[in-house]
């Protein structure tokens, strides 16, 4: 749970302060704004997999952790701690991003992001997250999960209308800070329900792919500790 309270609370805090750095550098050039954002928030999510994954799995993210919860990977108890440790862990980094830019320690955005084609493209980011990193997974090559997840995200804040959220504690956390990243509390809920759905087509269609997912849960983004890199159940192989 520290790991993933750590892990999720760095990530945030690369999203928006990139985002606040990227608004200082680039003022009136919104395409290299995002540019910056995206390329800071993948290294730094490889980065944070790397070194928090032999620890928790690296999840970040709770649908990452639900569709584990879902697949046999985690037990109930487990997978609702690491959600709590992630909504705790993403507010912390929002914090301390406004205060590394001398800005409010709260503020929140007015940053309206609410339309259907936004609701889709969430939908459509959560699941091929999901279905990159539970395929890396099961591909007997675990690591490469933390630059295949990196390169998923970066590539995504382009292809999406949305900039690619996929996560609901970095969704809520984003409330916290009124700049670049930011995003109005109003629209959250549907940001959420986007992302659940997204992950609950990527719960069937890895069902699918992967039927013995269930049976032979894979380590999820990498394995957990030393001694699970070596097991068979974990790895997929």
């Amino acid at each position: 749970m520290l790991a993933e309270f750590l892990g999720t609370a760095l990530l945030v805090t690369a999203v928006i302060g990139s985002g606040i750095m990227a608004s200082v550098l680039s003022p009136a050039d919104a395409g290299l704004q995002l540019l910056q954002n995206a390329a800071a928030t993948a290294a730094a999510l490889i980065a944070l997999i790397l070194a928090l994954g032999p620890v928790s799995g690296a999840h970040l993210n709770p649908v990452v952790s639900l569709v584990d919860r879902a697949s046999g990977g985690l037990t109930s108890r487990d997978a609702g701690g690491y959600v709590v440790a992630q909504v705790a862990g993403g507010a912390f980094g929002a914090v301390l991003a406004n205060m590394m830019f001398s800005l409010p320690a709260v503020s929140v955005s007015g940053q309206i992001r609410s339309s259907s084609g936004l609701w889709l493209a969430e939908v459509v980011a959560t699941f091929g997250l999901l279905l990159v990193i539970f395929s890396v997974a099961r591909s007997e090559r675990p690591s490469a999960a933390p630059f295949a997840v990196g390169a998923f995200i970066g590539g995504a804040y382009f292809f999406t209308s949305s900039t690619s959220f996929v996560n609901p504690a970095v969704t809520l956390a984003r409330t916290l800070s009124d700049t670049f990243a930011g995003i109005a509390p109003s629209s959250v809920l549907a940001f959420v329900v986007a992302q659940l759905a997204g992950a609950g087509i990527a719960v069937a269609v890895i069902r699918t792919l992967y039927p013995d997912i269930v049976e032979e849960p894979p380590a999820v983004v990498v394995p957990s500790s030393p001694r699970d890199r070596d097991n068979p159940r974990l790895t997929g192989r």
